[in-house]
């Protein structure tokens, strides 16, 4: 008997070698399979480890799944087979294929068993280059702080030195959607190259002029920047899969909701919220990022002491 995820995966499997889907086109995500045939997200991931398996299609960073150069020759071998490969992966190739894959597909799409099929090698042996998938996903989210250094030298101030800690983090979650669900504020994890990022804020806090903070105090204010760009963070990847599984941008999609909001809202009841529907108000994770931030950071001011 056919499980639901052969019949897909042979669905999808038709359309490649019919050229419907020709090399390089994005293949169904996960989520988009889930929706469309009712499966568990377990069923669609096993659909895409069918195809991975088969040689039809590859994760390319930054667009997805797609359909593999030179798929109707399915026999090939796939780069990282042990066929093809010309020596054991190393660490390195572990976490760089992991990253490319949540890069690709979220979080959603990643598992110790779908790293180790990719590689080629058995699911148990993955397990002698990490202990386990929170250590992949530290090693993942430290690699991250590695490929986002601060500014060397540091500027001075503590808000000049808290806007690019807090951007240059922003700008990191963008190119990896992923890395905000895995940073922990209340067990974080032992980060090497993360730690340059929680000192350069703990020093500038602790070289106000005319007055010494104690470490609590400091520790607070640190962790507060890095929490609220966490917190809008974990906004980029669904937002980002939501544009991936519909095609629309967010401006699109807004166009097509506002008619149905504005006519769930009474004018009696909600009379800022009518105003705010009917105005053109440019509302994004981008300018939630700039608004907060500065709003915190004036805050900050208050409670130092500082004249605005």
């Amino acid at each position: 008997m056919t499980t639901p995820s052969e019949r897909i995966a042979d669905e999808i499997r038709g359309r490649i070698r019919s050229g419907e889907l020709a090399p390089g086109a994005p293949v169904p995500s996960t989520r988009r399979i889930v929706a469309e045939h009712g499966v568990a997200m377990a069923t669609a991931s096993r659909v895409l480890d069918a195809l991975r398996r088969d040689g039809l299609v590859e994760v390319r960073r930054g667009v997805g799944t797609v359909v593999a150069q030179g798929a109707a020759g399915a026999g090939a071998a796939r780069p990282g087979t042990a066929a093809s490969a010309a020596s054991a992966p190393t660490v390195d190739d572990v976490v760089r294929l992991a990253m490319a894959t949540a890069d690709a597909e979220g979080l959603g799409g990643l598992s110790m068993r779908r790293i180790a099929t990719d590689l080629g090698i058995p699911t148990m042996s993955l397990y002698r280059y990490v202990r386990g998938r929170e250590e992949l996903l530290a090693r993942m989210l430290d690699t991250v702080y590695a490929t986002s250094p601060l500014p060397d030298p540091l500027p001075d101030g503590w808000r000049a030195r808290a806007e690019v800690c807090a951007r240059t983090m922003w700008a990191a979650f963008q190119r990896h959607p992923w890395a905000a669900h895995v940073m922990s504020m209340t067990r974080p994890q032992v980060l090497p190259h993360g730690i340059a990022h929680t000192e350069a804020l703990l020093s500038a806090f602790g070289e106000l002029p005319g007055r010494l903070l104690d470490l609590d105090a400091r520790m607070h204010l640190t962790v507060s920047v890095f929490q609220l760009v966490r917190g809008l963070g974990v906004g980029i990847e669904p937002a980002a899969q939501a544009r991936k599984d519909d095609g629309l941008s967010d401006e699109e999609w807004m166009d097509r909701t506002l008619p149905d909001l504005q006519a769930a809202v009474d004018p009696r009841r909600h009379p800022h919220l009518v105003a705010a529907t009917s105005a053109d108000v440019d509302l994004t994770l981008d300018t939630l990022f700039e608004f907060g931030l500065a709003r915190l950071l004036d805050g900050y001011a208050v409670f130092l002491g500082e004249e605005r």
